[in-house]
């Protein structure tokens, strides 16, 4: 295989592996705010607390990398359903400015509370050896964590879209998405629609919080280093879809990951570059609602 090959090869399938982080993250987050009119700025300390979660239940009480992604799942969508009857909840019907300023606060509030009790350090996560080395697929190796994540993604996003299309809550969630009155107007109970959709969506974050730690490493300003990053994936993919966030995340995935490869200075110059087209050519993202 020539040298091009496999540098093409490689920043597809490392962009792969990142974009399943970015979807499995951003997903509930576009659902939330497409469902809530919420501005929620505060999502990425979810998926920071979930890495917390994780790493914690591995190093102190000895959990299992896997069951500790579950658990720490888990754990943060049931403590995520006091935040948004009690804080997010009085301010649906305020105005966005109320909202930006209540999840800057939580953002700020988590990255302090997290500082004290973890440390202003990386926290390292140590993988099971069977998610360690390479895995020979016969043209070439590829890291085994990398080729689990995409794994994971990928049954994920099949999982996320069969709930959401094929089961009644998905229906009644996405009706609400679509209009909220007349999916109030035909009995669906909105608000313990929002409750589920929050927690749900805070899980997911949590989930993927805990698989990022390995790739993209966790501290206290895990929620405020990418949170611009989720919000883009978003923004391209459409609001309340979850094809669009899919694609927003491979899209952007693979093109931020080329961009860093193929020039390092640049940053991520690549990923802004091509929101920006993109929302020029569609300002609500690639499937989002129009009108």
């Amino acid at each position: 295989m020539s040298q091009l090959s496999n540098i093409i090869i490689s920043i597809i399938f490392d962009g792969l592996a990142y974009a399943m982080i970015l979807f499995i993250i951003s997903v509930g987050l576009s659902v939330t705010m497409g469902l809530m009119g919420f501005v929620n700025l505060a999502h990425g300390v979810f998926a920071m607390a979930g890495g917390y979660f994780v790493t914690s239940l591995m190093s102190v009480a000895g959990v299992p990398f896997i069951p500790a992604l579950l658990i720490g799942a888990v754990g943060v969508a049931v403590v995520s359903v006091p935040f948004e009857r009690f804080l997010y909840a009085p301010l649906y019907k305020a105005g966005e400015l109320d909202q930006v300023l209540l999840c800057i606060g939580l953002v700020f509030m988590a990255s302090a509370s997290f500082t004290y009790v973890f440390g202003p350090d990386p926290v390292p996560i140590k993988v099971p050896d069977g998610l360690r080395g390479q895995v020979d697929l016969g043209f070439r190796s590829f890291p085994a964590y990398r080729l689990f994540m995409v794994a994971v993604g990928l049954s994920m996003a099949a999982g996320i879209w069969y709930g959401f299309e094929k089961t009644l809550i998905g229906a009644r969630i996405r009706a609400a998405v679509d209009n909220r009155m007349m999916a109030q107007s035909v009995g669906i109970d909105v608000d313990r629609l929002f409750r589920f959709t929050f927690a749900l969506g805070s899980g997911l974050a949590a989930l993927g919080g805990g698989l990022a730690v390995d790739i993209l490493g966790l501290s206290p300003s895990f929620a405020i280093q990418y949170l611009v990053l989720f919000l883009i994936v978003v923004a391209v993919g459409g609001l309340g879809t979850i094809k669009g966030t899919f694609v927003a995340a491979l899209v952007l995935g693979v093109i931020d990951n080329g961009g860093k490869y193929l020039w390092p200075e640049g940053g991520a110059f690549f990923i802004y570059a091509v929101t920006i087209v993109i929302l020029l050519l569609k300002p609500t993202g690639l499937y989002g609602r129009h009108g």
